[in-house]
Order: C-alpha cells, then sequence, then structure tokens
C-alpha cells in the first residue's frame, strides 16, 4: 500500500525523491519521510499529512546528500501522525528503514527487544523490524546484509523494505517479499521503487525484483541474491511507457483526465486484437492454454474492488458466449477457505496492478492444486503477470487516481475479448452473432467520446442537484447489475456518501424500505431484455415518492418521462453497453465529490494498490 523510492548517484538525492514521493502518493498519504546519509550522518525528516506537508517541514535547507530512501505512508500499525511516519531509525541511530507491508510476528519480536532494553518511539511494525536487524547486527558481529538475511528468516508476513547504514556511504539494501519493488538502471545511479513511476523522468531500464530476493544498490553496482547468500543475475526491461503518461495534462485531477483517456484506453485494449473485416480475434494468451480452456469444468474469477465488479459481468459473458459453468470469487475471502480446485480448473486473477495481496495468495494455493491461471493485469512486469500460465495486458496507460475509471472499461475490453475467443474455439456463437459483437465492441470508442462530448453538463448539473443527499442506491438487472455495483461504489469512494447497489429485482426484498422523498435511485437502464421489468421498477420507487436517475439508451421516451434526471448513452449490444452505461457513473461521482471539495485523486483511507491483507 505504502509508496517507497530511493535513490543513489551522482545526484543531489533530496529532489529525486521528493518527486518519486509525488508520483506515488497515491499508494498511500497519511504520512510521508525521507532519510539521507550527509557526511556519515543519518538525517530524517518526517511529517504527517501529505508529501507537500514534508517539503514544508524541510523548507530550502535542503541536506545535501547523494543518496537517500523516502516514503509516503498507508497508515497499518499506528495512527497517521510524526512519531509513525517512516523511516524509522534503530535505537542506536546507525540504521534507518523504510517498510511497505506488515510484519505479523512484529509483537513477539517487540517483547524480545523490549527484555534486551531497546525502545520504541512509534507504534509501528516497522520500527521493530529495524531494531530487530540491528541487534542481530550486533550480536553477530556480521555486515548488514547479513543481518538482514538472518532477520527475514524469521519474521512472518509482507515486506520491502530500504535500508540507509551510516557506515555504508553509497549502498542502499533492499529486500521483498509480497510487495513490489523496481530498480532503475541509470548511468553510475540507480533508483528504486514501489513502481517504475518516480524513475521514468531519468531512465527506463528497470529490473523486477522477485519475492524472497535481496538487492545491494550502489552508484556503479547492482547485486541480485536470494535469501540463501546466491548471486543471481539482474534482468534488465526496457518500459513502454512516457512520462506524459503520468502527468495531468492541463487535467484538474488525474482521475478526470483517466475518465477522459478512454476513448483511446479502450481502443488501445483490442488494438491489434480485433479485426471487423476479418471477424477475428487474437488474444495469444487464450491460444497459449488453448487444450486447457477447451477441457476445462469450470472457471473460477478472482478479484478485488472494482477488478471483482469485472469479474462479475465477466461471468454473465462468459456463460452466456461459453456455455461453461463460472464462479466470482473475493480473493480475500477465497484464500482463506478450502476451495475444491484441481487441474480441469482455470483460474482467472482480474488486478489494475497485478499485486494486490489477496489475489496473489489465492492463486498461490490454486496453482499448488493444479489450476492453470490466467492473468488480466495492466502493469507490465507485475507479480501477478509473473505468476500467470498465460494472460493479457489491458493497455490502459498507469492509472494515477485512487478510484479506478479506465483500468475498469480496459479489464471489461479484455473480458469480452476472451469470452468471444473462448467461445469461438468451442463454437458455441454464430458466425453472425460473433459479427454482431465484434462490431459492437469496436465502436465503443466513438460511443464513450459521443458520451463526454454530449453528456458533460447534463451530468455537473445532476451532481449540484444531489451533492447533499446522504444516501444512494443504484439498480440494474443483468448486465447492468454490476455496474450498478461500480457506480455505488465510485460513488462511496469519491464522495464519502453511503450508497449501495442491487440486483433491480431484489430491490422489494429489503432496499425499498429506505425509499423516501429524499433518496436519489440511480437506475441502469439501457436498452436490454430487462428494460421492460426494470422500468417496473422504476415505477414502483416513483410511487414511494423516490428521486430517480435514469442512465439510458439514446430515444428511450418511457424511462425520460418518469425519471427526474435521464443521463443519455448511445445504443448497443446488451453485452457491450455496460461498457458505455459506467462512464456516466464515474463522472456522477467525480462531480459530486467536486462539489462537496474532497481530494477525488486521493480520497481518505484509500490507497491505490492493496499490498497488505
Amino acid at each position: 500500500m505504502c509508496g517507497i523510492v530511493g535513490y543513489v548517484g551522482s545526484k543531489p538525492a533530496y529532489p529525486v525523491l521528493i518527486s518519486g514521493l509525488k508520483r506515488l502518493e497515491y499508494r498511500g498519504y497519511d504520512s510521508a519521510g525521507v532519510a539521507l546519509l550527509v557526511d556519515g550522518n543519518l538525517q530524517v525528516f518526517k511529517k504527517e499529512g501529505k508529501v507537500a506537508a514534508l517539503e514544508g517541514l524541510v523548507g530550502e535547507q535542503q541536506p545535501l546528500s547523494k543518496i537517500g530512501i523516502g516514503h509516503t505512508r498507508w497508515a497499518t500499525h499506528g495512527e497517521p501522525c510524526d512519531r509513525n511516519a517512516h523511516p524509522h531509525l534503530s535505537n542506536d541511530g546507525s540504521i534507518a528503514m523504510i517498510h511497505n507491508g506488515i510484519i505479523e510476528n512484529y509483537a513477539q519480536l517487540k517483547a524480545e527487544l523490549e527484555k534486551k532494553g531497546y525502545t520504541f518511539a512509534s507504534d509501528t511494525d516497522s520500527e521493530v523490524l529495524v531494531n530487530f536487524i540491528a541487534d542481530i547486527r550486533m550480536n553477530n558481529k556480521c555486515s548488514l546484509e547479513e543481518a538482514v538475511r538472518i532477520a527475514l528468516k524469521r519474521i512472518t508476513g509482507a515486506y520491502v523494505i530500504l535500508l540507509l547504514n551510516n557506515d555504508m556511504p553509497n549502498t542502499i539494501i533492499a529486500a521483498r517479499k509480497g510487495s513490489p519493488l523496481v530498480i532503475g538502471v541509470g548511468e553510475n545511479e540507480h533508483f528504486l521503487g514501489s513502481d517504475a513511476s518516480p524513475m521514468l523522468a531519468y531512465t527506463k531500464d528497470v529490473v523486477y525484483i522477485n519475492d524472497y530476493e535481496m538487492v545491494i544498490v550502489r552508484p556503479d553496482e547492482l547485486i541480485l541474491k536470494n535469501l540463501v547468500n546466491e548471486k543471481l543475475t539482474p534482468f534488465v526491461q526496457r518500459l513502454d511507457l512516457d512520462l506524459a503518461a503520468i502527468e495531468k495534462s492541463g487535467y484538474e485531477h488525474f482521475m478526470l483526465k483517466e475518465i477522459f483517456e478512454q476513448p483511446q484506453t479502450i481502443f488501445d485494449s483490442f488494438r491489434g486484437r480485433l479485426d471487423v473485416e476479418q471477424t477475428m480475434l487474437t488474444l495469444s494468451g487464450l491460444d497459449a492454454i488453448k487444450d486447457k480452456l477447451l477441457a476445462a469444468r469450470r472457471i473460477i474469477i478472482v478479484a478485488c474492488g472494482t477488478s471483482w465488479h469485472a469479474g462479475l459481468l465477466a461471468e454473465y459473458l462468459i456463460e452466456e458466449l461459453c456455455r461453461v459453468n463460472v464462479e466470482v470469487e473475493y480473493a480475500s475471502e477465497f484464500r482463506y477457505r478450502n476451495p475444491i480446485i484441481d487441474e480441469n480448473d482455470v483460474i482467472i486473477a482480474v488486478s489494475q496492478s497485478g499485486e494486490t495481496a489477496d489475489t496473489l495468495v489465492a492463486l498461490e494455493n490454486a496453482k499448488k492444486q493444479g489450476a492453470t491461471i490466467f492473468g488480466i493485469v495492466n502493469v507490465v512486469g507485475s507479480s501477478i503477470a509473473r505468476m500467470a500460465d498465460a494472460g493479457a495486458y489491458t493497455h490502459a496507460g498507469p492509472e494515477i487516481g485512487v478510484a479506478s475509471t479506465k483500468a475498469f472499461t480496459a479489464q471489461l475490453v479484455v473480458l469480452e475479448l476472451f469470452a468471444l475467443k473462448l467461445a469461438q474455439m468451442k463454437g458455441t456463437v454464430s458466425p453472425e452473432r460473433l459479427r454482431q459483437l465484434i462490431a459492437a465492441l469496436h465502436a465503443v470508442p466513438e460511443q464513450v467520446q459521443w458520451i463526454l462530448d454530449n453528456q458533460l453538463d447534463n451530468i455537473k448539473q445532476i451532481a449540484a442537484k444531489y451533492k447533499d443527499a446522504r444516501d444512494f442506491l443504484f439498480l440494474g438487472r443483468g448486465y447492468n447489475f454490476p455496474i450498478a455495483l461500480e457506480g455505488a461504489l465510485k460513488l462511496k469512494e469519491i464522495s464519502y456518501i453511503h450508497a449501495e447497489g442491487y440486483p433491480a429485482a431484489e430491490m422489494k426484498h429489503g432496499p425499498i424500505a429506505l425509499v423516501d422523498e429524499h433518496l436519489p435511485v440511480v437506475f441502469v437502464a439501457t436498452q436490454d431484455p430487462f428494460y421492460e421489468k426494470v422500468v417496473s421498477n422504476m415505477q414502483e420507487i416513483k410511487a414511494r415518492k423516490g428521486r430517480l436517475i435514469a442512465v439510458v439508451s439514446e430515444g428511450d421516451e418511457m424511462a425520460e418521462q418518469l425519471a427526474e434526471d435521464v443521463i443519455t448513452v448511445p445504443k448497443s449490444d446488451e453485452l457491450i453497453s455496460p461498457l458505455l452505461a459506467v462512464v456516466p457513473l464515474q463522472l456522477l461521482s467525480y462531480y459530486v465529490g467536486i462539489e462537496l471539495q474532497v481530494d477525488v485523486d486521493k480520497p481518505r483511507n484509500l490507497a491505490k494498490s492493496v499490498t497488505v491483507e
């Protein structure tokens, strides 16, 4: 969850660290800090709040150092405050450490250290770990590298750690298990980060570090080892990513920029994979596991949050088109159950970051039982991408806004392609129906652009009208039910207004009790076989004085007569229209958040990549 950054080279380290922390702030913004090695002395600066608060603390008297580590925190152990901010120092002041993850047995280690006379200034598990390492180093009279190696064999949990030592003026030691770590390779300089964004301005050559690996980084040297001290050969990759992709490009917020990027990112998700004229689908990841897919007894989709909503829609699509049983599981629940999985199962893992902790553990367990893993991720080189037997990248580009928008629609596109390609392989869809769906999917980028061009002012007015509501209800049937769930989640994340998504038919089984003249009810009511049933549900809400907002297909006069407010989207096939219906709900959440003066890019308590339980 937290963001980590490090630098060693010939440049002043502090500006590099601050720039990197700003790019990683989407991972956590409860507090921020840096540690710099200046003339053999460790200097630590840390402050509750966002990176800007840290800059204010340091001011213009920036320490002159060419090596340092930095951290932006999403609080786990201990409330957000100055003393719980990272970096943490060992009791003797010789080691500074930053940490992303959770040390599960920290309480036992802390008790052992307290018996030895160690004291703790924070409530964090991280301060325990740095003192545990220092204690091992002192008692064993060994190098810091060896002390880290011994300590990591004793602890349980997840971590990426970066350490500075006042005896090692040009060296950063780092290690990972369960949280991401990327090393940027420059000319006589190295960069470290939770992802590649902090180093894009300086280098595109990177090394992705695997679990149970350590790195010793100096300006002109990168040594990679495993935890039994065997040297490994770093694999340097060239990033296909531009700095402009992680800038706001004139937009007020990353979230708005990323919503407006969707015509392009949706196109990029099917570019080279979809040939309308030849009715051809190319998804090489499916070809790689074709025999497994054709023989699969069932497909299990594992995901969290917004990605789970994409998976739920995929369940409907795959069962409809491919006639195979599909189950959708929350990774956080799936990992702790004892599910019946064997070599006849295919697991689809859906994750924007490719680093979601619960999803990774669920996949490890499934793989041990012989299942085939197919990964759908956005981040090249991520842990899920490397673990999977096959997969497909979504090609949405970096998503900086914490609430997922373009990554969600890109996931939907890839899942649509998966369903269409598998149906073609199995012969469960007619050539004519396949042509229809391919043409409808190909038209989506232009149709999303129409929404952005023609519905923006309308959505702004609706947001202003309902911004003071205490609750929202989002309803949809069939393929639109997952979109109702996603709309409710976005509003909760961005505006802090309580919102619930429900199948429209389930409304009468409880939620209708909430309906009164103050409750906005958003119906996702695009044209499909369930449309008349949805209109009946709208009548039931209207009869109870609920305030109706409807997302409808162009030309829908019936819904316009019923609803107090209407948002129009272009007509499309029922299997494809969810890609269109979700865009107005993203915009509605954004503009309600703006009306309420919420930091929509960094909603409270949230982080972009959930790399801890």
